[in-house]
């Protein structure tokens, strides 16, 4: 069965399985290995890996969400992948891999993570969390070589916009994809395909 070309899919353990064989091939072992160092530093958060069957090093789009959510956790009550994955089996994964293909964005070109980058058992974000995981994203950054475009998705990731603007990448905004924001905000959730494609486009110079 095809798992990386449907939402949903690490529901599936051979998904999951599958997806955890391809950590050390190239364009994702250096994100394989800063996910440990990450997990060196701080042994009380659980930090997921990127999800291999995306661009890795080789994406020039890094679509920075908010903080994982716990269908990330490998450890909660209801077991989740482990990785930062469109493929997760919750409804905000599988609205980011609807919202990809509708704006006909391929997977090789994108890295996901977050502006907090692990998990600590609550969804809650602290303004000291925001401030940590700015820090730490100039790590990430500076192992995506490719990179020119970088979509913050959600009011949380908006902290990281000065940072990518003086790195002279190009910006884009979005809402995030979550159950919350289609709740309260259904128009704004509805443009993100059409934003996420406008920050797709090679020849767009600017940002929103």
């Amino acid at each position: 069965m095809d798992y990386i070309h449907f939402p949903r899919s690490f529901k599936y353990p051979e998904a999951v399985a599958h997806r955890r064989m391809m950590l050390d091939e190239p364009h994702i072992s250096p994100l394989t290995s800063y996910v440990e160092t990450l997990r060196a530093k701080h042994p009380t958060w659980e930090f997921q890996d990127f999800d291999p069957a995306d661009g890795g090093i080789e994406a020039d789009m890094l679509f920075l969400l908010e903080k994982p959510g716990p269908m990330t956790s490998r450890t909660g009550k209801r077991q989740g992948s482990g990785f930062i994955s469109r493929n997760n089996d919750d409804p905000t994964a599988e609205a980011t891999f609807c919202f990809m293909a509708e704006a006909n964005i391929d997977r090789r070109r994108t890295v996901i993570w977050n502006i907090i980058p692990g998990w600590n058992g609550t969804i809650k974000v602290s303004s000291a969390e925001c401030r940590e995981g700015l820090d730490e994203l100039k790590n990430l950054v500076a192992l995506l070589p490719r990179l020119e475009t970088v979509v913050l998705v959600g009011r949380k990731a908006n902290n990281a916009e000065v940072f990518v603007k003086s790195l002279g990448l190009r910006v884009f905004t979005s809402a995030h994809p979550s159950p919350k924001v289609r709740s309260i905000n259904r128009p704004m959730w509805d443009l993100i395909p059409e934003q996420w494609a406008a920050a797709a486009k090679s020849d767009n110079k600017g940002g929103d």
